[in-house]
């Protein structure tokens, strides 16, 4: 059951890059307004949901809670916004390859794992081929369209924070119920967006939004946040938070297809040699990590 959540949750991620791309190039609304929207939408239904399985949170996890919702909702889900404005869904998608690396040493400081020599050189090698990207895109004068070296930072910002999620809030997400954990993560993260958003308001113009972007939305606020989100504290609570990162792996060849298919994207030397680079690193340190176990 944890393998088919995590596995569902990164196909729904891969075509949410696609989807979110073009929200983001159609124009109308905001990062900061389409997350308040997706925050307040998604939470609304998890606290429906709650409803009918209602369960009682120690005062003492609240705050917990409230961290989690900082790390797994806030931070990922608003920087994931912003760096799709700024990158192509392939170069999103390569750069976010780079999240089981940072979740097993995320997990290793916290668990207090060894770092070994094969370990970082894996971690270079995969920071190598993030580098190339910028490089690349630096080179090229990061014109309309095209990856900036800011989407980049951000894109890596992205990944830091969830693998932090991941590595230290699996106690949380056996102890509750994923519809328990996400109705007050996504209060939380509503609650801190209220106030960058708000002022943004009056300058957003609803009724000038495409029917196709609002559908696109409907896609973002339904699957890749309501049930994306409900599927991944069901695989915490099954697999370990690296191999619950592993499954990212997924989400760059759906995007990376889905992007071609539509036009979207291409798969350049560029980004193929940067992807090789990445997932070389990846598999450098699981190769380290299956020798010690």
């Amino acid at each position: 059951m944890g393998h088919l959540a995590c596995a569902a949750t990164y196909i729904i991620f891969g075509i949410n890059i696609v989807t979110c791309r073009d929200i983001a190039t159609e124009g109308g609304l905001s990062p900061m307004v389409l997350f308040t929207m997706r925050a307040l939408f998604a939470g609304a239904l998890f606290w429906l949901v709650s409803l009918f399985v209602p369960e009682r949170v120690d005062r003492n996890d609240l705050l917990k809670i409230a961290g989690a919702g900082v790390l797994g909702i806030f931070l990922p889900q608003l920087t994931f916004l912003f760096a799709i404005t700024m990158t192509t869904p392939v170069d999103l998608s390569v750069t976010n390859s780079i999240t089981p690396i940072i979740t097993m040493f995320a997990a290793a400081f916290f668990a207090k794992e060894p770092i070994t020599w094969k370990k970082a050189f894996g971690v270079a090698v995969s920071f190598g081929g993030v580098i190339w990207l910028i490089l690349q895109s630096v080179a090229m004068g990061g014109g309309a369209g095209a990856t900036q070296p800011a989407g980049i930072l951000l894109c890596i910002a992205n990944s830091t924070v969830f693998a932090l999620y991941l590595a230290t809030c699996r106690p949380l997400t056996e102890k509750y119920s994923s519809v328990t954990m996400m109705k007050w993560m996504f209060l939380v993260a509503f609650l801190l967006s209220l106030p960058f958003t708000i002022p943004q308001l009056p300058a957003t113009d609803f009724g000038a939004v495409s029917t196709k972007v609002w559908l696109e939305v409907g896609f973002l606020i339904l699957f890749a946040t309501f049930i994306a989100y409900f599927l991944i504290p069901i695989g915490q609570k099954r697999i370990r938070p690296t191999l619950v990162s592993m499954y990212g792996y997924m989400q760059p060849i759906i995007a990376t297809s889905a992007a071609i298919a539509t036009g979207m994207d291409a798969l350049t030397l560029t980004k193929a040699t940067a992807a090789i680079l990445v997932f070389a690193g990846v598999y450098i340190v699981n190769q380290s990590k299956a020798r010690e176990r």
